[in-house]
């Protein structure tokens, strides 16, 4: 039976039955084979998500993967039965944001795929073709479903622009830093340290390529050439600055709760650093972890500890949310 889950507003969800939309010009029609649940979905849910940003009722699901089942017109036929991920911001592709490939950036406003826009926690997703990142035949569908946190990962990555020898570290062990270790694991860089809150996380973060790890209440070193924080907190943002030498390279990715205090900006003066942030994936970070993926450098699976049907959408919600160590990403098998 085809099914969707739909949060009609903040709390309030059902799992009704679920009518493909047949794909018109432009669009494709994929067969959903997993979704992932992240912080913005429980967001979503709990009704805390920044006004703008979600229109209820709402199909969330912007992590995805699955199989291409027909296309509209003007799109090629070539691309039906290939496996496929897919980038979640509708962007207008006229203004000159889009047109430097800043597509997250697009000035039209903002539309996105699980939180504007119908999302994957369906049987099937309508949308335009062009948003499709096609993978190998070979690829396991189960791992591609975490490509999305991947590509925001890997546009901090292209930000960060280390090089062979630098010496890189990673604040956060959720699944961004996790990606974020085995994005920087493949430059070669002279040493990789990573910093969290849990011990438990060493011996993962060592498998993905960490030389060092160490918990934010010992001593850190101060001479870092790229730092990637991905805690979403502003504890984590400041540790990742004092991880920095001078003229280091800062790329934040986590989303603190509004009203926190931030970076020191005397600091970021006088030490000159570079900071970047990061909202999202642009084409070119897709392209990049879809490639990474494919070439093998990328291995989301260990970070998966459970896998629902689309009816237990309430546990999975809770699952995310329960603060278990022993609880890493969850997916929804439609």
């Amino acid at each position: 039976m085809n099914t969707a889950v739909v949060v009609e507003a903040p709390g309030e969800h059902r799992v009704v039955p679920h009518e493909p939309r047949d794909p018109g010009p432009g669009e494709a029609l994929v067969a959903v084979h997993a979704v992932g649940i992240c912080g913005s979905d429980r967001e979503v849910y709990q009704g805390n998500r920044p006004e703008g940003y979600v229109r209820y009722p709402l199909t969330p699901g912007h992590e995805w993967s699955g199989t291409v089942w027909s296309v509209g017109a003007g799109v090629p036929d070539s691309l039906v039965g290939r496996k496929v991920v897919g980038e979640g911001f509708r962007n207008c592709q006229v203004c000159d944001r889009c047109h430097a490939g800043e597509t997250t950036l697009c000035t039209a406003g903002y539309e996105e795929t699980g939180f504007t826009q119908p999302g994957a926690m369906a049987t099937t997703l309508t949308l335009p073709a062009r948003l499709l990142h096609v993978l190998p035949d070979e690829a396991d569908l189960t791992a591609a479903a975490l490509l999305e946190p991947a590509a925001c990962i890997a546009a901090a990555a292209l930000k960060g622009n280390a090089r062979p020898g630098e010496r890189v570290a990673v604040v956060g062990t959720g699944t961004l830093g996790m990606f974020a270790v085995q994005f920087l694991k493949a430059v070669s860089p002279s040493e990789l340290l990573v910093v969290g809150t849990r011990n438990d996380r060493e011996a993962l973060s060592r498998r993905f390529g960490a030389s060092d790890f160490r918990t934010k209440d010992q001593e850190l070193p101060d001479d870092f050439d790229v730092v990637i924080e991905t805690a979403g907190s502003a504890s984590a943002a400041r540790t990742a600055a004092s991880l920095l030498r001078r003229g280091g390279r800062l790329v934040l990715t986590g989303i603190p709760a509004p009203g926190a205090e931030g970076l020191d900006p005397t600091g970021l003066v006088v030490r000159q650093l570079e900071v970047h942030t990061v909202f999202g994936a642009p084409p070119d970070a897709w392209a990049h972890a879809v490639r990474v993926f494919g070439a093998g450098l990328l291995d989301p699976l260990p970070l998966v500890t459970h896998e629902l049907p689309l009816t237990e959408f309430s546990q999975a919600i809770e699952l995310v949310g329960a603060g278990d160590p022993k609880v890493g990403k969850v997916l929804l098998r439609p």
